[in-house]
């Protein structure tokens, strides 16, 4: 049995955490560094943070963010955002982060995955995939980029393959549909990522009770469960999550 991983998520704008529903009507959710080591000491196994304009802005992820948020954490870091080439890459983990998580760069440039794996390591290496429901892809999942604003006319779940395929070591999907709504993790959308490739994958993007990571899991083939909303607010701890999905019979970190 995979061990299960928490993985409280910071998504950043302007130096503050925000948050939104369906990746707009972004609101205030506080400080990431006050953030960061209170997710560590609640026993986060691990952080990510994700510079959620970056792309938009044509800029890259703000270094400063990386370096004051590692400072004070010893778990595993991914960061995300505006993330485009090597040398990008080489300056976010310099900056304190554990690994990197690319996404509208890698489709437009899906050479980069397999370059930043040979050089930096598999493991390092997660790709984020944004999907929207679209009849016309074969899987009823359409790949969008830049934050969520542009699709591309791809299908999502051909594209976690062929991420695969070129040295990505995890898999972020994150479903619109479902995003800061709080009624659960997009099922569907995670079990065909999960049933797709052989890689850690993410469930990501709403989360709201405690029934709705067991069922990412069991359900959705997650071993990562991250969560935004719910921890942001305290509506739920993360020892809380552990401690229902342990009770359930789950292998989870102490």
């Amino acid at each position: 049995m995979e061990t299960i991983k928490i993985m409280p998520c910071l998504d950043m704008k302007e130096g503050r955490v925000v948050k939104g529903i369906h990746f707009v009507d972004l609101k205030d959710a506080g400080d990431p560094v006050e953030n960061a080591a209170f997710y560590q000491k609640e026993g986060a196994d691990e952080l990510a943070m994700l510079d959620v304009a970056a792309t938009l802005e044509n800029r890259k992820t703000r270094l400063e963010w990386v370096k004051n948020v590692s400072s004070v954490i010893d778990i595993p870091l991914t960061v995300g955002g505006g993330i485009a080439s090597l040398e990008d890459i080489e300056s976010v983990l310099e900056a304190g982060a554990t690994k990197i998580s690319m996404n509208s760069a890698a489709v437009l440039n899906p050479e980069v995955i397999s370059q930043a794996s040979k050089k930096f390591g598999k493991k390092t290496i997660t790709v984020a995939i944004d999907a929207r429901r679209n009849k016309e892809m074969s899987s009823g999942f359409e790949l969008v980029v830049s934050g969520g604003t542009k699709p591309v006319e791809k299908d999502a779940i051909q594209w976690a393959k062929r991420c695969q395929e070129l040295g990505a070591g995890v898999i972020l999907p994150t479903s619109m549909d479902g995003d800061g709504t709080q009624d659960g993790f997009d099922l569907e959308f995670t079990k065909a990522i999960s049933d797709s490739v052989d890689l850690p994958v993410v469930a990501s993007g709403g989360a709201g009770k405690l029934e709705h990571f067991y069922e990412a899991v069991v359900t959705g083939g997650a071993q990562i469960l991250l969560a935004a909303s719910v921890f942001h607010y305290r509506i739920l701890k993360i020892g809380e999550v552990k401690e229902y999905l342990r009770d359930k019979g789950l292998k989870v970190e102490p």
